[in-house]
């Protein structure tokens, strides 16, 4: 997943006993740092660390609020200066002088974001909470601005005889349609009213993300009797153990849970599921009204706005257009994905009642015997695959080697740069010809302080108008082992660090002067596109033989075993593509209702949302997201927009044909990619940009026929 860094970041995202040598200790006092001292704040500074990287040994929390403060009070400083000019409106003094106004509040909202994202606390999260109000008035400041607005449609009125170079003028056509989406042309008591539901839509953003995380780590599994645990193996019981000899099984963000496949004991693969299916729902941290608010507030703001539901106001810029055609997309999938789900339900029911368990296939079950059947099918064990997968060597002999053979790119651990947590790694990396790229931070491992699932940001932006060099995070979370144990990862949280790395990818080879124009600040339903594609090289031959070997034996993954993880490849993909539909049709549906639509109670809502597209008929195959916990659309960028997954899956598995038809993984190839698509950040028009790497329009067939779906 992609987390945008732009100075707006809280208005859509709410991230969710931190340490005091990472600096980041809500303990400390005012009196350690000087918080008020502006001159000594490291957030305003200028820092000294390779490529502008932020100085984690100096930021405490309690610099962050005078330094965003200040941030908002240049930005507004500016902002006037810009509106009270006497000189006629020019590129330079309207359009790159708005562009220029926020970079110090970004600059120190990337930091705040990186860690309320990854290593939260409490006094982070309530800022959090504090300031998304402020920053969503902020942003009202400057779209609903009519003077700022007129200075700006006078230029693109001309935009033609300004004599601008190609980037220069897309800027100028995207501040004058973020104006307009934005309600720039709405009368000035309904201005009045949007920027009230833009500040309330903020906080309720905010207190859900707050709120999830809260019931995410309530909802771990405390289990006494290490009996009921049988099937899990030694490394990660030890990996489970708390300090008083019980066991605690954590929650991850999704529905279904890692230790589902492995747990012998049916009652409690129950009550891991059940905690995962409730965290949010009944509990002291129950999210039902906070799903209904925000999606009804997001309907007036449309209304408000001259469209009929969020979503229409929603996908103006994405590459799929409009509603209409995210419709006939799903439309397209559901049936044949069902069928699918269906017939893997009764394979695996019926392995279910060969092991003498009686009864329907739960969700609960359908992990644990769909392991049984693609052992006795494809002789294929996930414990035997573990071995093969130690995360560093995916990380630096997969990820980073496949980066080498198709764009040039080497790196160096950096072992000098200050981290915000003991566990993220931090290495430089290079061009093909030694010139240096950027920084790129890798945290893997999950904890109590980072929300759930995988992301990709940025510390700094690539500029070219501040000449800055990208400073690029990943964040994972993989299960940590026991000390001294190695990192054994699962085949599919290896395809995840070659996934969020494709991101890195799209924002390191970023070549824009304008940070809104740079790297991965694309349409939703584009950014996915680079990182999906990225997953292909994680089972290429040339580039399975260089990572996949035994950790304990330095043996390369042997073929007879990969024949078995391909011949598996389209297993239990019914289930895959059943239930990120009924995800993206949950959200969709949420996003879908008309501003008088009166929801009552968020289960019945969700429970009719599935029924109307038949994705409630296999019983045991559940929305990868309930509503309740669904932090992509209610605590982050995704509202109306979960959809671009699949979209993007249908464009990664299109481009990789592409790739098989003129010569497959060549240095070529890669830099040929890299040069029409993953350099020229949001410059061109998504459509004619993937055609004109293509040679046509993207196709479903491909992925159809990944998925095992004809």
């Amino acid at each position: 997943m992609k987390i945008y860094s732009a100075v707006a970041f809280l208005l859509v995202f709410c991230f969710l006993s931190c340490e005091t040598e990472v600096n980041t200790d809500d303990k400390m006092t005012n009196k350690d740092v000087g918080s008020k001292d502006l001159s000594s704040n490291p957030l305003l500074q200028k820092s000294t660390l390779p490529y502008g990287a932020p100085d984690f040994s100096k930021i405490r929390n309690q610099h962050f609020e005078p330094a965003i403060m200040e941030g908002i009070r240049i930005k507004r400083e500016r902002l006037k200066e810009i509106v009270e000019s006497e000189e006629a409106p020019t590129f330079e003094n309207t359009i790159v002088a708005l562009e220029k106004s926020g970079h110090q509040l970004s600059k120190v909202t990337n930091v705040f974001s990186a860690l309320t994202g990854a290593h939260t606390n409490d006094t982070l999260q309530d800022l959090n909470q504090k300031l998304a109000p402020q920053l969503s008035e902020l942003n009202d400041e400057v779209y609903l601005n009519e003077k700022l607005f007129e200075r700006i449609q006078e230029l693109n009125n001309k935009k033609d005889e300004l004599g601008l170079d190609a980037e220069s003028k897309k800027l100028l056509e995207e501040y004058h349609k973020k104006f307009v989406i934005a309600g720039a042309e709405l009368k000035s008591e309904d201005k009045e009213k949007l920027k009230a539901i833009n500040s309330k839509l903020a906080s309720l953003s905010a207190e859900f993300g707050k709120t999830l995380l809260a019931a995410t780590n309530e909802g771990a599994l405390i289990i006494e009797d290490k009996a009921k645990l049988k099937g899990l193996s030694e490394s990660t019981l030890a990996s489970l153990k708390t300090d008083d000899g019980n066991y605690r099984i954590p929650i991850q963000n999704t529905t279904q849970q890692p230790t589902l496949a492995s747990l012998d004991n049916r009652d409690t693969r129950k009550m891991v599921f059940e905690n995962a299916w409730m965290r949010a729902d009944g509990s002291e941290n129950d999210t039902k009204d906070l799903v209904i608010e925000i999606a009804h507030k997001r309907a007036e703001k449309a209304k408000l706005l001259g469209f009929d539901t969020y979503a229409d106001w929603s996908l103006q810029t994405t590459m799929i257009q409009n509603k209409e055609n995210v419709r006939e997309f799903f439309d397209g999938l559901i049936p044949a994905g069902v069928v699918k789900a269906q017939k893997e339900s009764e394979m695996i029911e019926e392995m279910m009642h060969s092991e003498g368990q009686e009864g329907q296939l739960e969700p609960w079950d359908w992990n644990y015997y769909a392991e049984m059947v693609r052992k006795a099918k494809y002789d294929l064990d996930e414990d035997e695959i573990k071995p093969y997968f130690e995360m560093m060597s995916v990380l630096e002999n997969g990820v980073f080697y496949a980066a080498e053979k198709l764009y040039g790119i080497t790196y160096k651990k950096r072992e000098d740069i200050p981290v915000y947590h003991d566990d993220v790694l931090v290495y430089e990396l290079f061009e093909e010809d030694g010139s240096q790229l950027g920084l790129f931070y890798a945290d893997f491992y999950s904890r109590e302080s980072k929300r759930g699932g995988a992301w990709m940001s940025n510390f700094v932006d690539q500029s070219h108008l501040y000449d800055t060099r990208p400073v690029i995070y990943n964040v994972c979370n993989y299960p940590k082992p026991a000390e001294g144990e190695p990192t054994l990862l699962s085949f599919d949280n290896a395809i995840t660090m070659f996934h969020e790395f494709g991101h890195a990818l799209h924002g390191f080879f970023a070549d824009q002067k304008y940070p809104t124009l740079s790297g991965t600040n694309v349409a939703r339903d584009f950014v996915e596109f680079p990182s999906q594609f990225n997953e292909n090289w994680a089972t290429h031959p040339d580039i399975l033989k260089n990572y996949a070997k035994h950790y304990e034996t330095g043996e390369v993954i042997p073929s007879a075993l990969l024949d078995k993880i391909k011949a598996a490849g389209t297993f239990n993909q019914g289930y895959g593509i059943t239930e990120n539909l009924a995800a993206s049709n949950l959200d969709f549906e949420w996003h879908t209702i008309s501003a008088n639509q009166e929801i009552k109670d968020a289960n019945q809502f969700e429970k009719d949302a599935l029924n109307k597209h038949g994705l409630d008929k296999v019983h045991a195959v559940k929305p990868r997201y309930r509503s309740t916990y669904f932090s992509h659309i209610f605590a982050g960028g995704y509202g109306a927009g979960y959809y671009s997954y699949l979209w993007t899956e249908m464009l990664h598995h299109d481009a990789y044909v592409w790739f098989e038809n003129n010569g497959g993984l060549t240095r070529e190839n890669g830099q040929r990619f890299r040069d029409m698509v993953l350099s020229v950040g949001n410059t061109l028009e998504y459509d004619a940009l993937y055609k004109d790497w293509s040679g046509r329009d993207p196709q479903i067939a491909p992925m159809i026929k990944a998925r095992g779906l004809e």
